[in-house]
């Protein structure tokens, strides 16, 4: 199976930035991998609706070559139900194309108890469903004398259940968690994730808890195995998850900003949280990736991408326009073929800040003149 960055980003595209994040590519991301494992929340849907452009950009995607697996730590629903939903909101997807944390769970769980030993569930029916699948017996009280907890997430969950799995867990049966995500995408905002049930049980049981959701092995094991992926690329908007998960896979990333993390948390990421391929959202996977370069005529910390030279020189981060360069533009042309994402200046910021973080330099400032796109950003460490 390749690795080594999915064999050099399939043998040959442009990497205009080495070994590190935010390679540049000389074709569309589709046409370089066989599959994408995609997040959901935040990245295909929010709550009950399509984040804007996904539907339309899995469905170009896919006439390019590249099929999408979604690949969601939300152990909530069971795979059909899952892809009946991303129907609904007009995704392609089948309940083959779906692995959640849920089964990810269920499997570890019987790689390590015996057939049909009895596990206390903490969850909803996607994780019920999984644990059946695997031939393990879901029971709902501690009385049950269950060998195992499995915890995931459900916006159902009250109390009493919380109780019954904190006496389990205080009598000796083993924790698995789902996945760790603190935090959940809705319609409404940000909502409490499966990993705040977690931090609750965990200051109920003084236990800690395997968690086998993405970032972890568990999950992009079962990803592979679900998917037999070859060339895969990591789609997602969490740093901790998925852009995580591919570092420790050694699998190519694309961080979108439709979800989660913002461009001043992109700033601040340390190695584990750099995303090979950056885009504002799922109309990324249709443009080649722009070229981010080192400029050491510019500064010891200085970067470019696109029309945009940042740089970091005294703790401050600053920009100038790059006369030998394109800004890459709004994104609003056809499938996205030539269009761009206007996150040029972002990219050169990061890969110019991350160069002086890496050696050490403090970046406490960021000047007020700022490229559109960067107005908002936050210095990644305070004034000393």
């Amino acid at each position: 199976m390749p690795s080594d960055l999915t064999a050099a980003l399939v043998a040959g595209p442009r990497d205009a930035a080495g070994s590190g994040p935010l390679r540049g590519t000389d074709r569309p991301l589709a046409e370089l991998f066989d599959v994408a494992l995609m997040d959901l929340d935040g990245v295909v849907n929010r709550g009950g609706s399509a984040v804007p452009h996904a539907p339309e950009a899995i469905a170009a995607a896919g006439r390019r070559g590249l099929r999408t697996v979604y690949v969601t730590n939300n152990a909530l629903r069971p795979p059909a139900e899952v892809a009946a939903r991303l129907t609904g909101f007009g995704v392609p997807a089948r309940a083959a194309d779906v692995v959640t944390s849920a089964q990810a769970a269920a499997h570890v769980l019987a790689e390590r108890l015996p057939a049909g030993a009895r596990v206390l569930l903490l969850g909803g029916r996607g994780l019920r469903q999984a644990l059946t699948e695997e031939g393990l017996t879901p029971v709902d009280s501690a009385e049950d004398a269950p060998r195992a907890v499995v915890q995931g997430f459900d916006p159902d969950l009250t109390y009493a259940r919380l109780a019954e799995a904190t006496y389990a867990i205080r009598a000796g049966a083993w924790w698995v968690a789902s996945n760790a995500d603190r935090t959940v995408p809705t319609e409404r905002g940000i909502a409490p994730g499966n990993g705040a049930v977690a931090a609750f049980l965990r200051a109920a049981t003084d236990q800690e808890p395997l968690v086998t959701g993405k970032p972890e092995a568990a999950m992009h094991r079962e990803s592979m195995r679900r998917s037999g992926a070859r060339t895969p690329v990591i789609v997602g908007d969490r740093l901790d998850t998925d852009i995580e998960a591919g570092y420790r896979s050694s699998t190519p990333t694309l961080l979108v900003f439709t979800g989660v993390t913002t461009p001043s948390e992109l700033l601040a990421a340390p190695p584990a949280h750099r995303p090979t391929f950056l885009a504002a959202d799922l109309r990324g996977l249709l443009r080649p990736a722009p070229p981010v370069r080192a400029l050491p005529d510019a500064g010891e910390h200085a970067a470019g991408c696109g029309g945009w030279i940042a740089r970091v020189d005294g703790g401050e981060l600053s920009w100038s326009a790059d006369g030998e360069g394109n800004d890459s533009g709004d994104g609003n042309s056809g499938e996205g073929e030539e269009a761009g994402d206007g996150l040029d200046a972002l990219r050169a910021a990061c890969a110019a800040v991350w160069s002086a973080t890496d050696a050490g330099v403090a970046v406490h400032t960021i000047a007020a003149q700022r490229p559109e796109g960067c107005a908002d950003l936050a210095a990644p460490a305070a004034a000393p």
